[in-house]
């Protein structure tokens, strides 16, 4: 697995569905300078985990945007798939309702160059092109700032569904440390004391944590 942290996002231009309408060429690109991103990556369209996750992020998406952070899933459906699902409605196992971006793989390449596909490809004994595993792509998820380099990622295998609080509190961490150059002690919420990246602040914070 493939580890972007302190990387540059892998660069893409695909189709995606844009709260219930397609959109071509889509980018991340478009946030550079402007927004955090948070990138995740689901299994499939209509399968069981999967909306639960998508609803859960669009369920808390005014929290995302007050945070200037733009959400965008991704998965190997096709568009013509993903604007099904998001025209099925809840009660049937749908995800109407969700507006943020949801990009279309087809082709498995964002999920390659992402390293969270289920899988790879490799060649038989006859020298046939086969593939290992299965292709689709794991529940990868990549916070990314406005420089389009990645700050955070985490990758779920697919029973596993993905926490949106602990994403939240990577934003709030990530931005508090870019605001204050404060670093983010173990389980840091907003709100909370950080640290100064020194030993003088390191103890000061162990030493008052202990008492505490």
């Amino acid at each position: 697995m493939a580890v972007l942290v302190g990387k540059k996002a892998p660069y893409f231009v695909a189709d995606a569905v844009v709260n219930g309408q397609f959109v071509e060429n889509f980018s991340l690109e478009q946030y550079l300078g402007k927004k955090h991103v948070v990138f995740f990556f689901y299994p499939l369209d209509f399968t069981f985990v999967c909306p639960t996750e998508i609803i859960a992020f669009q369920e808390r998406l005014g929290e995302f945007e007050k945070r200037n952070v733009a959400v965008v899933g991704c998965s190997i459906d096709s568009k013509f798939s993903h604007l099904a699902w998001l025209n099925t409605p809840l009660e049937n196992g749908g995800i109407k309702g969700v507006t943020y971006p949801l990009v279309s793989d087809i082709n498995k390449t964002i999920s390659i160059n992402y390293d969270v596909l289920a899988g790879s490809f490799d060649y038989n004994e006859e020298g046939e092109m086969i593939f290992n595993g299965e292709s689709v792509a794991y529940r990868g998820l990549f916070l990314i700032d406005k420089e389009g380099i990645v700050r955070h990622q985490v990758v779920n295998d697919l029973p596993l569904g993905r926490s949106i609080d602990e994403t939240l509190r990577m934003v709030d961490a990530l931005q508090y440390f870019e605001e204050n150059g404060e670093v983010c002690p173990a389980d840091w919420k907003a709100g909370q004391k950080a640290l100064k990246a020194t030993h003088e602040g390191i103890s000061t914070y162990l030493a008052e944590h202990i008492r505490n």
